[in-house]
């Protein structure tokens, strides 16, 4: 069972800066790719960003020059820097794990708003 848990949400004002981590546990290999995810509030569930163990990574549009992000593959963890912030990004940031063997692990999610 992998688990995943994410940290470094919170309320930040626009044009700030947040850095969110995410530390997985259980069988985490150089193969799997993981990303970030979200879900702003009465919208669906989106694609932020992934990368794989080498370091590839895909970016949605709307975070493309404003969000970076990394993986530290000794320790198991993905971090997204967000920087540039807006309130379109307020949301509830979701990291997973997506397996050699085609199945995905989800956390519980953490929340960011970002206002004045």
């Amino acid at each position: 069972q992998v688990q995943l848990v994410e940290s470094g949400g919170g309320l930040v004002q626009p044009g700030g800066s947040l850095r969110l981590s995410c530390a997985a546990s259980g069988s985490i290999v150089w193969l799997d790719t993981m990303g970030w995810y979200r879900q702003p509030p009465g919208k669906e569930h989106e694609l932020v960003a992934t990368i794989t163990r080498g370091t590839s990574t895909n970016y949605a549009d709307s975070v493309k020059g404003r969000f970076t992000i990394s993986r530290d593959n000794a320790k198991n963890t993905v971090d997204l820097q967000m920087n540039s912030l807006t309130p379109e990004d307020t949301a509830v940031y979701y990291c997973a794990v997506h397996k050699w063997n085609g199945v995905d692990y989800w956390g519980k999610g953490t929340l960011v708003t970002v206002s004045s």
